[in-house]
């Protein structure tokens, strides 16, 4: 209930994660339940020790830039700062590396550093020629930033860069609409709710794909163009067919001829034979 919940009502979402966690508080995954849905409630303080919590009894770094940006939240950024120097940063995936920059520059632009803001962001992620599924968040914070700085003529470039990226990507408001599956409940077991949300503002840490954890980036596919205009329709047979087709067809023609042959020749044989007789 909580993992429905989540994105709609968080408050309720956090209520329901708690009771859980009354039954089986010693659980990773209860845990996991209580922080996301304490964080997406701005509950900071709630949220920063169900992360600590979980990462105890996980031993995952996942959490760190949450951990972070609850920090930031607390009116902490300094302590944000600390998360985001730690040595644990370096066992976190290529997002969360991203998402800790983030809430890093964040911390920056709370302390008015905007420079140092700026330079937060400046990782080798910032690629505007490729495109992960954290690069729109990555873009929109270096625009924030240059923003923030007095730089507000290269800002606008990284804001179309993070459209341009969310098009190529099916992100945002170019993704596919959700479809929902509304049949019985005693078909099929319900699938085990996702609790990892993407907050763009904060630098929540964001579910990315095998390719995006692989290394590789997204492509647009190119569209095949039909090199004439052929009929297309679902009685045309594809060229090897036809050519079978017209094997088969070939082959029950020549047979046909041959037999009308032997027929004849038959025919004659049994005319000889009695002309011969008289």
């Amino acid at each position: 209930m909580a993992g429905r919940l989540i994105d709609t009502d968080p408050e309720l979402a956090f209520q329901h994660a708690l009771a859980a966690s009354r039954r089986g508080g010693r659980m990773a995954a209860v845990r996991e339940a209580v922080a996301l849905t304490a964080y997406a409630a701005g509950e900071f303080g709630d949220a920063l020790r169900e992360f600590r919590t979980h990462r105890r009894i996980s031993g995952s770094n996942e959490y760190l830039a949450m951990m972070a940006d609850c920090e930031r939240g607390l009116g902490r950024p300094d302590r944000a700062l600390d998360l985001a120097r730690s040595e644990d940063v370096s066992d976190m995936d290529t997002a969360g590396k991203v998402d800790m920059a983030i809430v890093a520059s964040g911390a920056r632009m709370d302390m008015e550093q905007f420079d140092a803001a700026v330079h937060a962001l400046e990782i080798p992620q910032l690629d505007k020629n490729r495109a992960f599924s954290y690069s729109p968040r990555l873009f929109r914070a270096y625009a924030d930033a240059l923003e923030l700085a007095g730089r507000g003529n290269e800002a606008e470039p990284w804001r179309r860069q993070a459209l341009l990226a969310e098009s190529v990507l099916g992100l945002g408001e170019f993704a596919e609409p959700e479809i929902m599956d509304l049949g019985d409940d005693d078909d099929e077991a319900p699938a085990k709710p996702r609790f990892r949300r993407d907050n763009a503002e904060t630098g929540a840490a964001a579910e990315e794909s095998a390719e995006d954890r692989s290394g590789n980036y997204a492509q647009v596919p190119e569209t095949a163009v039909p090199d004439s205009e052929e009929d297309e329709s679902d009685d045309a047979l594809p060229g090897d067919a036809q050519e079978s087709l017209l094997g088969v067809e070939e082959a029950e023609e020549s047979d046909e001829a041959e037999d009308a042959e032997d027929a004849d020749s038959g025919e004659q044989d049994r005319l000889d034979t009695a002309g011969h007789h008289d």
